[in-house]
């Protein structure tokens, strides 16, 4: 989460549960192997497949590939692993800077900084990736998993992502992209789409992270997002304590953040399963409950939540348990000691001079169906009066369209 964000002014912003941390301890690492690879990614050209054989091996610095056209393939997730443990030398595991990119099949463990970082590319596919840290979740993890960042046309699929210090799988400032059964657990944030335009996040698993999934704009970069839809997900029970680093502003996301949408537009979300998120089940937001302000925003930035379609979801449980004191107070004061947040719960920004085709438009259109109610935290009034009249929220959207890759 790059420059990330709290989503409230201080406070706010297992279905396939795979392997654990905890089993018995893993085989010794081969350190011989390490000087092969290294050449052969330096060695790469256009066409090449690099097979990575069944095994343990070991790494003390990092790994880069700066070429286009190449594969990178392991005998099988868990079968062929890459482990950083004793990493002297670099910050990623492995670092990508080239065009129609594959790598499948492998797993990248413990590494110093980010796992797999793929950077200003096109025509990237990552399938059966994992990414973790083993033992467990720590501020001292690297910050990502899975990071394409200023990419293009970028499929993620059948991928594993554990114990992130930020993001587990994570897509920044890029563009067409898919991210699909795939499992994102005890990370900081689970699953992020941040200043991406156009994307599709469906049939995966979010659960045991800090938050789920979350669609962002951050306000000082150059690309705003948009046309984002996030379906047939499992978004459950993300409870796990915040560990980012402190002084970070991902250290101020709030556990118990099932959905989030912050200063995006034209967001979609459907036929989830959204349960259990102590803090709120889906938090729809803007920057300015986290007092940026205007002039550290770049030229144009749009900073609120506009046009935000969220319906057939099914939605049960959360909201009884919000983190940090500003929430806590908020739950009180308008649902009671023993009450719960609703299944949305929007800071209550808007722009009073939007407008459609020059003409004065009423609020941000947020449309929300199938929902137990929302609660408004009125935010630019210090949250002195929050209110739950759902009546403006009963409204429906243009549904977005499939993202296609032109993958056959």
């Amino acid at each position: 989460m790059r420059q990330c964000i709290p989503v409230f002014a201080i406070a706010l912003v297992l279905g396939a549960c795979g392997e654990s941390s905890n089993g018995p301890p893993a085989p010794a690492a081969d350190a011989s192997y390490a000087p092969k690879l290294q050449q052969q990614l330096l060695d790469a050209k256009p066409g090449d497949v690099i097979e990575i054989p069944a095994g343990r091996y070991a790494f003390d610095r990092s790994l880069t590939l700066r070429a286009s056209g190449v594969t990178i393939r392991g005998a099988g997730m868990d079968k062929s692993v890459l482990s950083f443990k004793g990493q002297k030398a670099g910050a990623e595991g492995l670092l990508v800077n080239g065009d129609d990119f594959t790598i499948e099949n492998l797993t990248i463990e413990d590494s110093k900084g980010d796992g797999l970082k793929i950077s200003e590319s096109r025509q990237i596919t990552i399938r059966g990736v994992k990414v973790q840290w083993t033992g467990g979740p720590s501020t001292k993890n690297g910050a990502y998993g899975l990071y394409p960042v200023k990419t293009s046309n970028v499929l993620i699929e059948d991928c594993v992502a554990i114990a992130a210090s930020d993001a587990g799988i994570y897509v920044g400032q890029s563009r067409d992209v898919v991210v699909r059964r795939s499992r994102a657990e005890s990370n900081v944030a689970g699953i992020e789409i941040e200043n991406t335009i156009n994307a599709d996040v469906y049939d995966n698993v979010a659960t045991g992270n800090t938050g789920g999934i979350l669609v962002f704009n951050m306000p000082a970069l150059s690309q705003q997002g948009g046309q984002i839809r996030v379906f047939k997900n499992r978004i459950v029970a993300n409870n796990t304590a915040n560990f980012g680093a402190k002084g970070t502003p991902v250290a101020s996301v709030p556990a118990g953040s099932g959905m989030v949408i912050n200063s995006n537009d034209d967001v979609e979300i459907f036929d989830n399963d959204i349960a259990d998120n102590a803090t709120a089940n889906i938090i729809v937001s803007s920057v300015y409950s986290t007092g940026y302000k205007d002039s550290s925003m770049a030229d144009g930035f749009d900073p609120y939540p506009e046009r935000i379609y969220i319906y057939g979801n099914r939605l049960k449980g959360g909201g009884d348990s919000p983190d940090g004191l500003d929430l806590k107070a908020l739950k009180v004061a308008s649902m009671g000691l023993t009450g719960h947040f609703p299944d949305v719960l929007w800071d209550g920004y808007f722009n009073k001079q939007r407008t459609i085709d020059g003409q004065p438009a009423a609020g941000p259109q947020i449309c929300l169906e199938d929902v137990s109610g929302v609660i408004n935290a009125d935010g630019p009034n210090g949250y002195d009066n929050p209110n739950t009249d759902i009546g403006p929220f009963r409204c429906s959207l243009p549904k977005l369209p499939a993202i296609d890759l032109g993958r056959s």
